[in-house]
């Protein structure tokens, strides 16, 4: 009988350790906190991909406006309809001469278009 009172007055093994596992459960918890897939390293990852999407759409916003503008001075300048008929079509007012000469660069050629002169007539 006194091996068995003496079993119970002593604490378990659980009991004798129990504030290092609480520590170690506590330590635990804490790496997940910090390195876990919701923790704090996952949050500023998150936060930066937001950042840079943000950064993304406001540049694209920007571009579409740009394209936005162009589309109604399209419609609306004849200035801007014949800087683009000049510089893509090659196209010239009546009486103009177009000279083609190689760029520098690579032998595509540009084109500027000229007034005939014209002769004093005798």
């Amino acid at each position: 009988m006194d091996q068995r009172m003496k079993s119970d007055r002593e604490p378990s093994f659980f009991r004798q350790n129990a504030r290092y596992f609480f520590a170690l459960a506590f330590f635990l918890l804490l790496l997940q906190d910090i390195f876990g897939t919701h923790g704090l390293m996952a949050m500023h990852r998150s936060k930066a991909q937001i950042q840079e999407v943000q950064a993304q759409i406001a540049q694209l916003d920007k571009e579409n406006a740009d394209l936005e503008q162009h589309i109604k001075d399209l419609k609306t300048d004849p200035a801007a309809i014949e800087k683009i008929a000049r510089d893509r079509m090659g196209l010239a007012r009546p009486g103009e001469l177009i000279f083609r000469m190689p760029d520098a660069k690579g032998g595509q050629t540009s084109s500027t278009p000229t007034q005939p002169t014209r002769t004093p007539k005798k």
